[in-house]
């Protein structure tokens, strides 16, 4: 065979590759790789480090929806004050990190909602500051964990506050959410804002010393979040329908005691 031809053969054989390639469904053609999720392991019961690994629901979803795709997970821990700009920055493929699909983040990336989730205060056991709404916890502080819907929502509520001329409440921020569960258990806060599985989770492992204040304050879709026009998108969401069909969604939620939080049909 000549140069010519040997080159034209080559040039033959890497298109008919790449047409093979583009005909098969984006699962497959991305099958054998690992989809990289930022996630903030701070946040048990949904996502945190035990002995030294990521565990949780969101792990072990994020690793279930992999496997459907014909893919791996790798879970890269993230601030979850930075965790936006980590995937735009491309420092990971998606994020899966309990985050409430809201306006301003939508704005900003899309989301794949995959459970439905609210909010809750914690207090001690008895409510010795009698708290019961985010209003009544005017001249309090509150232990919130930074770039939360929950550090928003008592932000929104201060501004009322002051409009009212009462007492603003002392939002005290920390970078994890285990440092600020870990303030209210050691009695520096007078509660404790965070999402129900958290919250749910230090009720039951700190046998009873703590409680609910007041009813579910918030409920909105949590989603897993990918770059704008990013295919994986689209795949990640039909993974999620797959998963909520064949019930291994439902057992990875009932696992974590988190059945209440699946997305209604």
């Amino acid at each position: 065979m000549t140069a010519k031809g040997t080159i034209a053969a080559a040039v033959l054989a890497a298109a008919a590759i790449v047409a093979a390639v583009a005909a098969l469904p984006a699962a497959a053609a991305n099958a054998g790789k690992s989809i990289v999720f930022c996630s903030d392991t701070t946040y048990p019961p949904m996502e945190s480090i035990v002995n030294g690994k990521p565990a949780g629901a969101d792990i072990d979803i994020a690793n279930a929806i992999a496997k459907e795709m014909g893919d791996s997970a790798q879970i890269k821990t993230t601030g979850f004050d930075v965790i936006i700009p980590a995937l735009l920055h491309k420092k990971c493929d998606a994020i899966i990190s309990s985050m409430t699909n809201t306006p301003a983040r939508a704005k900003q990336v899309h989301f794949t909602n995959y459970i439905t989730v609210g909010a809750f205060l914690m207090v001690k056991k008895g409510n010795p500051s009698h708290v019961s709404t985010l209003a009544s916890l005017s001249g309090k502080s509150v232990a919130v964990e930074a770039a939360t819907t929950e550090g928003a929502a008592l932000a929104a509520e201060n501004k009322v506050l002051a409009k009212q001329g009462k007492k603003k409440i002392s939002i005290v921020t920390y970078p994890a959410d285990t440092s600020a569960a870990a303030a209210i258990l050691a009695g520096k806060v007078d509660a404790y804002f965070a999402d129900a599985p958290p919250v749910l989770y230090y009720i039951k492992k700190t046998n009873g010393k703590f409680q609910t204040a007041g009813k579910q304050i918030e409920s909105a879709p949590e989603g897993i979040a990918t770059r704008k026009g990013d295919p994986l998108g689209g795949q990640l969401a039909k993974a999620v329908s797959k998963l909520y069909a064949n019930g291994t969604m439902k057992k990875i939620l009932a696992h974590w005691g988190l059945s209440a939080f699946a997305l209604k049909k």
